[in-house]
């Protein structure tokens, strides 16, 4: 009869991930992750195999729990750019408030991994392609629907912001001038309002 493990794997998964996140991935070793986890080694090994290994499944873990949010945000029915608008500030407001300097488990993943590793890299990928095509389907909407100026482009104005709401997600992790966050956010979201009407005194 095959024994029993002696600790919860889905509960050993999380404490990984939080000491991932806090630590990335170089940074936390093996010996971290014995202590952290409270379990030997060698059941380590032997339920998740090795460090990288670990690190992959708490990066999917990690996904799982906060990718879906923002697809679930700018999907609601009803008028769709301040759902869109909702999702930068949120972002901003999540960088600034973030006294740990954790930042984002993926973002970190893309500074730290995704350059010399290919798996890495793709993972990260996919995460960005969701938001892009969920902030593309907004905007889209947003056209249709006349909040949208004329000519804009959705996909590429979704493509801006994924890079402003990564960037953000990076500043936020190591700056502590949260005016720089909230500028740029507001920057940012003024290329959705309505163009100026000219007036008499303009050229």
């Amino acid at each position: 009869m095959a024994r029993t493990k002696e600790f919860d794997p889905d509960a050993a998964l999380q404490a990984a991930l939080e000491l991932f996140w806090r630590r990335g991935y170089e940074a936390t070793s093996m010996a971290d992750l014995v202590s952290h986890l409270g379990i030997a080694r060698a059941s380590i090994y032997a339920t998740f195999g090795s460090k990288r290994e670990l690190y992959a499944k708490a990066l999917e873990r990690y996904s799982e729990q906060h990718g879906p949010d923002i697809v679930v945000e700018l999907s609601q029915p009803g008028p769709a750019l301040p759902a869109v608008r909702a999702v930068v500030r949120r972002f901003a407001d999540e960088a600034a408030a973030d006294h740990e300097r954790r930042g984002c488990f993926v973002t970190n993943t893309a500074i730290e991994l995704a350059p010399h590793d290919a798996a890495m890299a793709r993972r990260v990928g996919a995460s960005w392609d969701s938001i892009e095509t969920a902030l593309t389907s907004a905007l889209i909407r947003a056209k249709a629907q006349g909040e949208l100026p004329a000519g804009r482009d959705p996909r590429a104005l979704a493509r801006m912001l994924l890079v402003l709401l990564q960037g953000l997600r990076v500043i936020g992790r190591s700056t502590d001038q949260p005016g720089r966050l909230a500028d740029a956010a507001t920057q940012a979201l003024a290329l959705f309002d309505p163009a100026e009407p000219a007036t008499a005194d303009q050229p």
